[in-house]
């Protein structure tokens, strides 16, 4: 199955971290990888490596700014070769977070994630991708699409990220 977590509210990651415990509890072999969020970042990163060891990746480089396209394109290359080790190696549940946020800045290019999808479709490995503004044709070729609505946020207030909720 392919499913997507998408839209403009909090919960994408903890919703991909949450799909990850479901699977692990039936038996299945996980791997999870973030593109953009750098390694050590974010809480959820700490409780994955743990969870998932080698099959755990982080490796984003951060904050995207368009000067830094090769840095960020190179980081999501490195991320997208893991995978494909990751299929080989006959994982049952490949999570990729920030998929579409890297799609949309053309770190990952649209024949890439489209190749992934036909490859885990091959292998009856299931597929979960996350991000904002989840593209007209990844929507319909999806089994499950969550678009995750913001109704309200401290953040839009002026309040601070805090650590536990936001990262």
């Amino acid at each position: 199955m392919l499913l997507v977590y998408t839209g403009n509210g909090k919960g994408k990651t903890s919703a991909c971290v949450g799909q990850a415990i479901r699977a692990l509890g039936q038996g299945l072999t996980v791997a999870f990888g973030q593109f953009m969020k750098k390694d050590g970042q974010a809480g959820e990163q700490r409780m994955l490596a743990q969870l998932l060891g080698p099959h755990f990746l982080a490796s984003g480089a951060g904050f995207y700014r368009d000067n830094d396209h090769v840095t960020h394109r190179a980081k999501a290359e490195q991320l997208l070769a893991w995978a494909g080790e990751r299929l080989t190696q006959g994982v049952d549940m490949l999570i990729l977070d920030e998929t579409i946020y890297a799609l949309k800045h053309g770190l990952l290019l649209e024949e890439e994630v489209r190749g992934l999808i036909t490859r885990c479709q091959d292998q009856g490995c299931h597929l979960v991708l996350s991000g904002r503004a989840a593209p007209d044709w990844l929507v319909e070729l999806a089994d499950i699409v969550s678009d995750i609505t913001e109704v309200k946020h401290v953040y839009a207030q002026g309040g601070k990220a805090r650590p536990g909720i936001e990262f």
